[in-house]
């Protein structure tokens, strides 16, 4: 049995039955719909619901992680015993990560043994995901809490994040985008390609008209990427937001192209980046040589 534990945040957008099986403690963060205070528990069903009722006209909000919050959960996973790796999203996305920085260096002088270590990771969503599932399959292996650190510090960068969204209202609201400009945009059905540069921001990178070529633009760039890189065996993470239509187009275009990678995996976006982009945000992630939105 490993002795130290691998913990993230909802954020990571993994499925529960993830996160249960591989035992992946989690921090929660909350959001609102419509006013009434709610937790991400990562379920697919509840996924589901929320877009379901985002598309009805349901408006959601969400919070950040307090240090308070951050601390509570860091001294129940350090009362076991072991060790910490904690993961959450980048610095650039949310304050949360300041706040767990906070509550880290306040906690560690409670339990001096025990090392508890936080990484600014630059990923969001299913990329923080994919760095998840890869340090917990080498923890598993055996490979010991300064070897997986390392990994995922070597690697973390490594992990590409394509995403196009539908309706630019949403960014509007979360400030991505101009009132004139989404007002034009929605006009000339324009959809935004985004990606996540080093620097873990997210990124409009192109502006696709129509649906269709904010998919190919995807397709293509994933492309290039595994075009540079050895790519035998990539693992894919494919993640919508009500659309999943689209996310076996997608898959499957990429297998039609590239027929050396590996496993491929839909599921549901999570709610936290959900809420800020809207239903029908449809995103790709995987591993290659380096980042570049091109």
């Amino acid at each position: 049995m490993s002795d130290y534990i691998i913990a993230s945040s909802s954020t990571a957008d993994l499925t529960r039955d993830y996160l249960d099986a591989h035992g992946i403690p989690f921090i929660r963060y909350s959001f609102t719909v419509n006013d009434q205070l709610r937790e991400d528990d990562c379920r697919e069903e509840s996924r589901a619901a929320i877009y379901a009722g985002m598309r009805r006209g349901d408006e959601l909000k969400t919070s950040m992680i307090n240090e308070y919050s951050y601390a509570d959960f860091f001294r129940g996973l350090l009362d076991r015993g072991k060790d910490v790796i904690f993961l959450d999203m980048s610095e650039k996305m949310s304050v949360s990560y300041e706040n767990a920085l906070r509550a880290a260096e306040t906690v560690r002088a409670e339990y001096p043994q025990r090392q508890l270590y936080v990484m600014d990771t630059r990923c969001i969503s299913g990329g923080l995901g994919l760095l998840v599932k890869n340090m917990v399959r080498r923890q598993e292996a055996g490979e010991s809490f300064e070897q997986v650190i390392a990994w995922g510090e070597e690697n973390k960068l490594k992990i590409a994040h394509r995403f196009t969204v539908d309706d630019l209202k949403y960014l509007k609201r979360g400030g991505r985008v101009s009132n004139a400009s989404a007002l034009v945009g929605s006009l000339l059905n324009i959809k935004p390609v985004l990606y996540v540069p080093d620097e873990g921001t997210l990124d409009v990178v192109k502006k696709a008209r129509g649906r269709r070529a904010a998919l190919k633009s995807i397709i293509d760039g994933v492309v290039h990427d595994l075009n540079r890189c050895d790519s035998e065996g990539t693992e894919f993470m494919i993640l919508h937001a009500d659309c999943r239509a689209d996310a076996e187009y997608v898959r499957d275009e990429i297998k039609k192209a590239c027929p050396q990678v590996g496993k491929t995996e839909i599921s549901s976006l999570g709610v936290v980046i959900g809420a800020h982009c809207g239903p029908g945000l449809l995103t790709v992630f995987y591993r290659c040589g380096g980042r570049r939105p091109d």
